[in-house]
Protein backbone atom coordinates (compact mmCIF):
# COMPACT_ATOMS: atom_id res chain seq x y z
CA UNK A 1 0.00 0.00 0.00
CA UNK A 2 2.84 2.37 0.88
CA UNK A 3 4.61 1.74 -2.44
CA UNK A 4 1.34 2.19 -4.33
CA UNK A 5 0.79 5.55 -2.65
CA UNK A 6 4.27 6.70 -3.65
CA UNK A 7 3.77 5.66 -7.26
CA UNK A 8 0.34 7.27 -7.69
CA UNK A 9 1.16 10.30 -5.54
CA UNK A 10 -1.59 9.74 -2.97
CA UNK A 11 -1.41 9.98 0.81
CA UNK A 12 -0.60 6.93 2.86
CA UNK A 13 -3.09 6.77 5.74
CA UNK A 14 -3.32 3.23 7.15
CA UNK A 15 -5.22 4.29 10.31
CA UNK A 16 -7.90 6.21 8.41
CA UNK A 17 -7.29 9.45 10.34
CA UNK A 18 -8.86 12.70 9.19
CA UNK A 19 -6.23 14.79 7.42
CA UNK A 20 -8.17 17.50 5.58
CA UNK A 21 -6.84 16.53 2.15
CA UNK A 22 -10.35 16.44 0.73
CA UNK A 23 -10.84 20.12 1.49
CA UNK A 24 -7.35 21.12 0.37
CA UNK A 25 -7.87 19.47 -3.04
CA UNK A 26 -11.07 21.41 -3.75
CA UNK A 27 -11.07 24.31 -6.19
CA UNK A 28 -10.69 27.74 -4.61
CA UNK A 29 -13.93 29.70 -4.30
CA UNK A 30 -12.47 33.22 -4.18
CA UNK A 31 -12.03 33.90 -7.91
CA UNK A 32 -15.53 32.58 -8.66
CA UNK A 33 -17.09 34.84 -6.04
CA UNK A 34 -15.21 37.87 -7.39
CA UNK A 35 -16.55 37.22 -10.89
CA UNK A 36 -20.14 36.95 -9.63
CA UNK A 37 -20.61 40.67 -8.94
CA UNK A 38 -19.96 43.14 -11.76
CA UNK A 39 -17.06 45.51 -11.26
CA UNK A 40 -18.00 49.10 -10.46
CA UNK A 41 -17.25 51.27 -13.47
CA UNK A 42 -16.97 54.57 -11.61
CA UNK A 43 -18.34 56.19 -8.50
CA UNK A 44 -20.63 59.20 -8.25
CA UNK A 45 -17.78 61.21 -6.75
CA UNK A 46 -15.57 60.54 -9.78
CA UNK A 47 -18.43 61.43 -12.13
CA UNK A 48 -19.05 64.79 -10.39
CA UNK A 49 -15.34 65.60 -10.44
CA UNK A 50 -15.05 64.64 -14.10
CA UNK A 51 -17.96 66.83 -15.22
CA UNK A 52 -18.13 69.88 -12.93
CA UNK A 53 -19.90 72.00 -15.57
CA UNK A 54 -23.03 69.78 -15.43
CA UNK A 55 -23.88 70.98 -11.91
CA UNK A 56 -24.67 67.49 -10.63
CA UNK A 57 -24.44 67.01 -6.88
CA UNK A 58 -23.82 63.87 -4.86
CA UNK A 59 -26.68 63.69 -2.35
CA UNK A 60 -25.01 61.07 -0.17
CA UNK A 61 -21.83 63.14 0.13
CA UNK A 62 -23.81 66.32 0.90
CA UNK A 63 -25.76 64.48 3.60
CA UNK A 64 -22.54 63.12 5.11
CA UNK A 65 -20.93 66.58 5.21
CA UNK A 66 -24.08 68.01 6.81
CA UNK A 67 -24.03 65.32 9.51
CA UNK A 68 -20.35 66.01 10.24
CA UNK A 69 -21.09 69.72 10.65
CA UNK A 70 -23.98 68.99 13.02
CA UNK A 71 -21.78 66.71 15.11
CA UNK A 72 -19.11 69.43 15.33
CA UNK A 73 -21.67 71.98 16.54
CA UNK A 74 -22.75 69.62 19.33
CA UNK A 75 -19.15 68.91 20.31
CA UNK A 76 -19.30 65.30 19.10
CA UNK A 77 -16.95 65.72 16.15
CA UNK A 78 -13.50 64.37 15.55
CA UNK A 79 -10.89 65.82 17.95
CA UNK A 80 -8.24 68.18 16.62
CA UNK A 81 -4.94 66.67 15.63
CA UNK A 82 -2.10 67.04 18.11
CA UNK A 83 0.70 69.21 16.74
CA UNK A 84 4.31 68.32 17.52
CA UNK A 85 5.46 71.79 18.63
CA UNK A 86 2.91 72.13 21.44
CA UNK A 87 2.92 70.67 24.90
CA UNK A 88 0.02 68.64 26.11
CA UNK A 89 -2.38 70.54 28.37
CA UNK A 90 -3.88 67.47 30.04
CA UNK A 91 -0.62 66.36 31.67
CA UNK A 92 0.53 69.73 33.06
CA UNK A 93 -1.15 69.35 36.46
CA UNK A 94 0.31 65.92 37.17
CA UNK A 95 3.22 65.66 39.55
CA UNK A 96 6.44 64.16 38.22
CA UNK A 97 7.60 60.95 39.87
CA UNK A 98 11.23 60.39 40.71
Amino acid sequence: MRVSCRIFNTTFNPNGERTGNKILRERLKGPTLLEYYPKEQFSMREFVRGFPDLGISDEKEEYRVQQVEEHKLRGKGKPKKYKLGRERTAGKNKKKRK
